[in-house]
């Protein structure tokens, strides 16, 4: 690995990080203590006692499919840059920061790590993170709209769900535009900035990033793999949540577990402690209760879910990290400097 020069000071907190981190403990807070007056804690550990472990066990083999589709998504966009291995690893390190640190360090982390491993640009690696998320965000909020109609059976519900399939279909429209028209597109941006620069505070370089990443797509391949890809990747999670969701609930449907993960999805993006100690508890809790589930028995489920998720991700990404000769701490210090622009990117 290349020498790393980093800056002492910036690893340190100041009184600007610890009014960003504030807000987000102060969710976690709430939804801990909505958590706490909603539910009768002796029956969730009967819940927790009663579960079918057995279940929770095959939910552990899907979450690792999960994984895996992740990774062969990441590499997909990156053009297969390194090795299946090398990305699945590094994307575990990347969970298991986002579960431990502040400020959601884990995509920078992730960032860093793979551009060490595998000599890829720092830049595009982020920009292929960024197209990750977007595609994230469009699937999330296109899972949560179709399964409105069956939750609610309202008409409007109906046309909701007819508008998710038409934004996800725009979003990979616009994505695929954007890839295929890179220098107008930038230009249009810098002619934004030229004109109102707090546009070009807010985004900084990322956006100028995230539209040239966007190159990447122009391969028709690539683009409808990405697809195939994060179609199969919120498949496994749906079956993930659904498999749990038996060892709690013997008469679980489809419906619940989609609409959970929909609204876990959107939920989790709200401040929080790491790894959204409480809200996304709250959030399953929230979305099981539409369909007059025992909320004892709907936290049982929604904790277990995030143990069995924090505990994968960290044994991946804690052996992935000491087969780095790195340490937490250290990876730490290294992408908060990054993050203050302390290091020099290769």
């Amino acid at each position: 690995m290349e020498k790393t020069e980093i800056d002492p000071q910036s690893s340190r907190f100041s009184g600007r990080d610890w009014r960003r981190i504030l807000p987000g403990f102060v969710v976690s807070a709430i939804c801990v203590l909505v958590i706490v007056l909603s539910v009768d804690f002796t029956q969730v550990i009967d819940a927790l006692r009663l579960a079918d472990y057995r279940l929770v066990a095959l939910g552990i083999g899907v979450t690792l499919l999960w994984l895996l589709a992740r990774a062969l998504l990441w590499r997909t966009l990156l053009k297969k840059g390194a090795s299946l291995s090398t990305f699945f690893l590094t994307i575990n390190e990347g969970y298991l920061l986002n579960n431990v640190l502040p400020f959601r360090l884990g995509e920078i982390g992730r960032t860093y790590l793979l551009s060490r491993k595998s000599g890829l640009d720092f830049w595009r690696i982020l920009s292929s993170i960024l197209i990750e998320r977007s595609l994230d965000l469009a699937f999330a909020v296109g899972l949560l709209l179709l399964t409105l109609p069956f939750v609610v059976g309202a008409s409007w519900a109906r046309q909701a769900a007819l508008g998710a399939g038409a934004l996800i279909v725009i979003v990979f429209v616009v994505m695929y535009l954007l890839g295929s028209n890179q220098e107008w597109a930038i230009g249009l941006f810098k002619r934004i900035g030229a004109r109102w620069p707090w546009t070009t505070r807010l985004t900084g370089s990322v956006l100028p990033e995230f539209i040239s990443g966007l190159g990447v797509l122009q391969d028709k391949g690539i683009f409808f793999s990405a697809i195939g890809l994060m179609l199969l990747n919120w498949g496994l999670g749906v079956t993930q949540y659904y498999i749990i969701m038996r060892a709690f609930f013997s008469d679980a449907k489809l419906l619940w577990s989609s609409f959970a993960l929909g609204v876990a999805a959107l939920g989790i993006a709200a401040p929080s402690t790491p790894g959204a100690v409480g809200v996304l508890e709250l959030a399953i809790l929230g979305a099981l209760k539409i369909f007059n589930l025992n909320p004892s028995v709907s936290l049982a489920y929604a904790v277990v879910l995030h143990i069995e998720q924090y505990l994968v991700t960290a044994v991946i990404g804690a052996y992935a990290l000491s087969r780095d000769g790195e340490t937490l701490v250290g990876l730490y210090q290294r992408v908060r400097s990054l993050r203050k622009g302390a290091i020099k990117t290769p």
